[in-house]
């Protein structure tokens, strides 16, 4: 089979990778789709998570965010060459539809679905939380409603809206973490402030070595480190909404290696340097603390406001993403047709609206348990976050071996190393889903997955006996409806 018979076969017509039978509007750009890559690989995770698996590892947690940053990069370049055979805004489920079959379509698009409504909840709660820094006046329910509601205005208008809010909350975390970066430096080097008597990247080894907790604990930390890479996907769900596809998504995705090195690594090498790990506590984020030894009476208040910004971020991209997916299973006969509406700006307004509907419940949890709300809902975000990587490694695999039989064209975008690398990555993750079942911190996420494996594999016996008739075809369906 030839690209142009693929391509004319799912709809894509153009050289840019155009769907036009999608019926959404491309109007994220360059300028739009690297900085939601970016703002993908930084989050809560590592602002405020990275506190927690210091204290557990030590200096360790560099090697840990490298090992992880890597094996992010196989999946993201394994995601790559899907997004070039055919990129389409539903990807995840759409490859899986594809690939692995309808039940692993099906499951995927609304496990990702839930994973998004799930982690808008738990970011708008933390957002909540965040504000409570400058206005503990206010409810937290109330914040967390107002956040809400905001940010569902925002995706109601457009997408080139919602990419413009993506480019500023991304940049905000940017310019943080690399103004940290350079000021640890000039604290080490130069030695002014409160911290330059005793900043020094000796600090990495001297207190108790570079495994203080053993290369045990620095195991146990991995599923912290993986929870700070969720959403790093989320680059191949604007697929379809990209100006052009086939030439921004891949320079989107070969800037992961460089993020992830200054970011994560850059940053923690600094902020280790100006602080002994031992003077880190789980609860605490590491920047505040590093601002606070620095003597930057600001850097409290600075930290928060960035924490706050990524939470947004995260929970604006949930509204994006849920509405798109949504949709995708409407088209496909795997979820009410009323999603398959789509607004005249091209927007799955329905399906987004049900989907913050969903996360309203938050607004219920703060009311009820405000200082345990974000407890509640976090556990099962990382497994079902893990599930899409699973799914884009074991698509990847597929589609690479009938691409080499001459079934498929191969992608213009092949993953180096594969299929060695995927198989790598898979792995990786089930280790680190053994370590989840461990720890009994994060063994609760694994409780929820067998229920909600049992509801999906309801759903789909009970779609299929109504209409035995909508599995049966892999590719998607075109029941777009405009308003």
């Amino acid at each position: 089979m030839t690209s142009a018979q693929v391509d004319n076969q799912h709809g894509v017509t153009d050289a840019e990778g155009s769907a036009p039978e999608e019926g959404y509007q491309r109007g994220l750009g360059n300028r739009q789709i690297q900085m939601i890559a970016i703002g993908g690989a930084i989050g809560t995770g590592l602002f405020l998570g990275a506190g927690k698996a210091i204290s557990k590892a030590g200096p360790s947690i560099i090697l840990a965010y490298a090992i992880v940053g890597l094996v992010i990069f196989f999946i993201m370049r394994a995601l790559g060459e899907l997004l070039m055979y055919r990129p389409v805004s539903g990807s995840f489920s759409e490859y899986a539809r594809e690939f692995l079959g309808p039940f692993m379509g099906f499951v995927t698009g609304w496990t990702y679905w839930l994973f998004w409504v799930v982690t808008g909840i738990t970011e708008v709660t933390a957002a909540a939380t965040y504000v409570q820094y400058w206005t503990d006046g206010i409810p937290q329910w109330v914040a967390a409603l107002v956040f809400t509601v905001a940010l569902f205005g925002i995706n109601l208008i457009s997408v080139k809206l919602f990419g413009e809010l993506e480019f500023w909350f991304s940049m905000v975390k940017v310019t943080a973490i690399i103004g940290m970066i350079l000021i640890g430096l000039g604290v080490i080097t130069l030695g002014f402030s409160d911290a330059g008597d005793t900043a020094s990247f000796s600090l990495l080894w001297s207190d108790g070595g570079f495994f203080p907790k053993g290369i045990g604990g620095t195991l146990m930390t991995l599923q912290i480190v993986m929870f700070a890479f969720l959403a790093v996907e989320l680059v191949g769900v604007t697929a379809g909404e990209a100006t052009n596809p086939k030439k921004v998504l891949p320079k989107a995705i070969n800037t992961v290696p460089w993020r992830i090195g200054l970011f994560y690594i850059g940053s923690l090498i600094i902020i280790l340097s100006v602080v002994s790990w031992t003077a880190f506590t789980p609860n605490v984020s590491p920047f505040v603390a590093a601002f606070a030894k620095i003597g930057l009476p600001a850097g409290a208040g600075i930290v928060n406001f960035v924490v706050l910004t990524a939470a947004l971020s995260s929970a604006n991209s949930g509204m994006y993403s849920t509405g798109r997916m949504l949709r995708d299973l409407a088209r496909n006969g795997q979820g009410p047709k009323i999603f398959t509406y789509l607004s005249k700006n091209g927007l799955p307004t329905r399906g987004t609206a049900v989907s913050v509907a969903m996360m309203l419940v938050g607004v219920w949890i703060n009311y009820q348990w405000p200082g345990e709300a974000f407890n509640y809902v976090v556990s099962f975000a990382t497994i079902s976050g893990m599930w899409a990587w699973i799914v884009i490694l074991l698509s990847q695999l597929r589609y690479r071996a009938k691409a080499n039989r001459g079934e498929l064209p191969q992608s213009e975008f092949k993953a180096p190393g594969a299929p060695y690398t995927s198989v790598f990555a898979l792995a990786f993750i089930a280790m680190v889903i053994v370590m989840m079942g461990i720890d009994p911190d994060t063994r609760i996420s694994l409780y929820a997955a067998p229920v909600w494996a049992a509801i999906m594999g309801i759903g789909y016996l009970a779609i299929k006996r109504r209409d035995p008739n909508v599995f049966a075809n892999s590719g998607p369906a075109d029941t777009t409806k405009k308003g």
